[in-house]
Formats: C-alpha cells, structure tokens, sequence
C-alpha cells in the first residue's frame, strides 16, 4: 500500500470549498416585513346631505277620455294632439246614415199610432152617443174605451221611440263637455268604435296634480296632507305641494303605491312636465350620522368591517359595522364605530390584524413642477 501524500496547497483549497458549501446550504434569515403607510380620518358624527327623493309627473287633476254613446263608423276628427278646446267643440263625427233611417221608420211608426189612435177615439166617441141611447150595451162601450186607451198607449210608445232614435242620431257626433287640452287621440277616421270606446283624452283646465310611486316600505309614512317639495326640471325654484291621495293597493306589475300631490299656488308646471317629489316626512336632512368612504369597508365573513388604528400600539385591528344606507357616495354607518376612532380610509386590502402601520403623510411641495423641453427629446417633468 503506497503511502497518501498531502500537498501543502490543496488542504486549503479544500477547507475553502467545504465551507462554501457548508454557506449555502444553511438558510439565512427573512427580511423584516415593511410596515406600511395607511390613510386613516377620525370618526365623528356629520349631517346627512340625501334625502328620499322620487320622480313624477304632472296630470290634470280631472282627466276624461270621452267617446261615442253608439257604434259607427269614425267617418271625421276635428281636434288633434295638445289641442285647447272649447266646451260644445265638436271633436269628431260618425256616419249617422242608418241612425237617420232609424228616426225617420220610428217617425212613420208615430204617424200611424197617431192615426190608429184618432180611429179608436171616433168610434168611442160614437159609440158613447149610442150608449147614451140605450142601442148597445155597457159591455160594448167598455170595449171601445179599452180600444182607445190601447191606442194611446201605442201612440206614446211611438213617440219614446222616435225620441229615443233622434237621440241616437245626435249621438254620431261627439261633442267636449268641458275645456281642457287634447292629451291623447285614440282612434282615427276609417275605424270603426264600439259605443263608449274612447276617442279622445282631454285634461279638464283647472288644478294640477303631481303623481309618483312608492315602494311598500315608505307608502306607511305618507299620509294625506302631508307637505312635500317638487321640483320642475323645465323650471326653475321648487314648489310647496301636500299629498291628496294615496292609492288603498299596489300596482299589480311594479308593485308600488301612486301618491297624488296638490300643487298650491297660482304658478302651475306644463302639463307632462317630470318633477322630482322630496316627501318631508321621509327626509333625513340635518340628521347627525356617522359616514365612512367605501374605500374604508371591506367584506369579512358575511359581514362588512373596518380596520381600526391603536394610536398607542400603531397596530390596526378589524371593527365590525352595520351599513345602514348610502349619502352620496358615502356609507352611512348604523353601528359599530365611535366618534373619536381612527379608521384606515384607504389601503385595506393589504392588511392583516395586529400589522404595525404608519400614518400616510402627503408631501407637499413650495416648488411646482415644472415642465423642461430639449431639442430633440421629449418633454419631461421634474420635480
């Protein structure tokens, strides 16, 4: 066996290179994590600014859709849309042909009543003179009385019917009952209307109302009287108005209530002018509420939280809160926070409990920036 000799040299070399890698396997230490800087704002008790506010539209308080009484054929309209008419304006026209005919078979009907009836009257009268002469019977006379009065009785049917189908003929034409403006047409020459189908919306002149619907959860508040605001988008200034009416059921498709409100005032908005109705009783205006960001709110759970700051420990921990509705762009908190906490308003997302922070301090500079432009380069802003 031949001896193992060692090179001065090479022992270092190789001490060298187990300590290497005696260096790299061992696993340093992690960096420390950066405490990050937070916006935070003071809690504190502020002034609601919204209100409920619903949209509506002014109508007539009175509104007629009038048609004709009998069928026919439209054959004539006088009036069009936005109209102002006229109490005894004609509005339109059927064909009274077959109504004149009518009048005038019930006419032919009366003159032979008439003439049936002046029959039956000589023979009674006759017939009295030879009663009084003892040449017939009582019960012969009393027959020609009955015989009279049956033609009477024809005569004055014929009559009630003539006067019944000259009604009918004036009937073709359709006059307004009252002034007001044309709202709508809803027929048009050519067509032919059953009796009573509307041909024309008039919106009697007089006070206005403005009308708008509300959910089943604010109808309970509103009460008959009760004063709200409106204001006319095609106006300026609002007006004073109080509820008139309350509908006593829901509309079967949008499931809301229509409330009618009296416009006082000689001052009357156009009519189908859109307003916006802000109820008294429903606003919350001036109310002392405590608001928050949205970019404070974060979902934690089935729940929404908020991160709050420990000023003596700099470290945040997570606050539950209940959200009662939204002003403005803005959460309005209904429990959870105090006035005088200090909540992180930006940043949440990159935070966990108990995570030291620090508070965000804008910089501010006495130097605007200023824009530097060389030949040949672009424009570049220094600070």
């Amino acid at each position: 066996m031949m001896p193992v000799n060692f090179s001065p040299l090479r022992l270092p070399l190789a001490v060298l290179a187990a300590a290497f890698l005696l260096a790299a396997c061992s696993k340093g230490e992690a960096p420390p994590e950066p405490i990050r800087a937070v916006k935070v704002m003071t809690v504190g008790a502020s002034a609601f600014q919204s209100g409920h506010e619903f949209s509506g539209e002014v109508r007539a308080r009175v509104e007629s859709r009038l048609g004709f009484r009998v069928a026919g054929k439209l054959v004539k309209r006088n009036v069009e849309l936005g109209q102002q008419v006229k109490a005894g304006t004609v509005l339109a026209q059927l064909d009274p042909q077959d109504y004149r005919l009518a009048a005038e078979a019930a006419r032919a009907q009366v003159a032979a009543a008439s003439t049936n009836r002046d029959l039956a009257a000589a023979d009674h009268k006759r017939y009295v003179t030879l009663r009084e002469q003892n040449f017939i019977s009582g019960a012969e006379l009393e027959r020609r009385e009955t015989a009279l009065k049956a033609a009477q009785a024809q005569l004055d049917q014929a009559k009630a019917q003539l006067a019944s189908q000259g009604n009918q003929a004036a009937y073709t034409t359709l006059v307004a009952d009252v002034s007001g403006v044309v709202t709508a047409v809803e027929a048009e020459p050519g067509q032919v209307v059953a009796a009573g189908t509307p041909v024309v919306r008039i919106a009697q002149d007089g006070p206005r109302d403005v009308v708008f619907s509300v959910p089943e959860d604010k109808v309970v508040a509103l009460k008959q009287g009760s004063e709200v605001t409106v204001k006319v988008w095609s106006g300026p200034g609002s007006l004073k108005g109080k509820i008139r009416e309350v509908a006593a059921s829901a509309d079967p498709v949008t499931r809301t209530y229509a409330v009618k409100v009296a416009l006082e005032g000689a001052l009357q908005p156009p009519l189908g002018a859109t307003a916006s109705v802000v109820p008294q009783v429903l606003g919350l205006a001036g109310v002392p509420v405590i608001k928050l960001p949205t970019s404070a709110l974060r979902q934690e759970g089935k729940g929404t939280a908020v991160w709050v700051l420990d000023r003596a420990t700099m470290t945040v921990r997570s606050q539950p809160v209940v959200v009662a509705t939204a002003d403005g762009n803005e959460a309005v908190i209904a429990s959870g926070l105090e006035p005088g906490m200090l909540v992180v308003s930006a940043g949440v997302h990159v935070l966990s409990p108990g995570q030291k922070v620090t508070i965000w301090q804008e910089r501010s500079s006495s130097n605007p920036p200023v824009a530097k432009v060389s030949t040949g380069q672009s424009a570049s802003i220094t600070q």
